[in-house]
């Protein structure tokens, strides 16, 4: 399998572990897959100043002029740039209507409207894609039955980028038909409520230093702190590698959707 990457720059966080990631994937799965073609839109690398041509050589992989060249070429697709969502919905308008299995990194969308313009396009040019954050591959979620309330801790540089990560384990955990409300309060960071229509609650303290941990309040009253520790992008990268192999979705796109709608009024509930 052979597999394309497209980014803004390359050079970047993900774009320098996939490629990897995807390797040894493909080896826990029994798979043949490798990212083998690369574009991006800006030729140097803002963080380290490396350009696409250099990154390629370092990675060993075949620099594409065009989108439409890496199309042609790849057996699947990964849109990347998780920094610069406002470039995805372009991308996808690329990428889509050549037919590859294709998954567009966290986060989809700067805003629900044009997540669903992604959505709409993949359903016009008949092309299956999903976008998910690595931490809905967290083993730790399965820890979390029953609970009554639950305290979802997450970091990150800001709010806006990665938000993603704790709404996508909130709406694994309580569903898309679920929350019924969302309140946001700034304080020592900002503390993010979704009250649940049967009496759940989700709280999410986002602060750029803290770590990923669930602390749940149990229905029997038992309380529990679980670190998320497993490896979640590898997760991530199988349950890729699986789409890609059988084009099925690995989740409702129906969950995608509420994640970009609690963003927008988390987003706008702190302003």
């Amino acid at each position: 399998m052979k597999i394309g990457l497209i980014d803004y720059y390359l050079s970047e966080w993900h774009a320098n572990h996939y490629p990897e990631w995807l390797r040894t994937a493909a080896g826990a799965l029994g798979m043949q897959a490798e990212v083998c073609y690369a574009w991006a839109e800006r030729e140097i690398s803002p963080r380290d100043g490396v350009s696409t041509a250099e990154w390629c050589r370092q990675n060993q992989v075949q620099e594409c002029g065009s989108i439409a060249e890496l199309c042609e070429k790849s057996d699947a697709v990964m849109v990347l740039a998780p920094t610069n969502p406002e470039t995805h919905l372009a991308y996808a308008r690329a990428v889509l209507p050549c037919g590859k299995p294709t998954f567009i990194d966290k986060t989809l969308a700067p805003d629900l409207a044009e997540a669903q313009e992604i959505f709409r396009v993949s359903k016009e040019t008949g092309t299956p894609f999903f976008s998910s954050s690595a931490l809905r591959c967290a083993t730790e979620l399965g820890e979390v039955e029953k609970f009554k309330s639950l305290t979802i801790t997450a970091g990150g540089s800001n709010l806006a980028e990665y938000i993603v990560h704790p709404l996508e384990m909130a709406v694994l955990l309580l569903g898309t038909a679920e929350i019924a409300g969302v309140e946001a309060t700034e304080g020592d960071g900002t503390r993010i409520l979704l009250r649940g229509r049967r009496g759940r609650e989700v709280c999410i303290a986002y602060r750029s230093d803290l770590r990923y941990t669930l602390e749940v309040t149990r229905k029997d009253g038992d309380a529990e702190t679980i670190a998320v520790k497993s490896d979640y992008f590898g997760g991530l990268m199988q349950m890729v590698l699986r789409f890609f192999a059988d084009g099925r979705l690995p989740f409702s796109s129906d969950q995608t959707l509420e994640i970009m709608r609690l963003r927008d009024a988390i987003l706008g509930a702190r302003q």
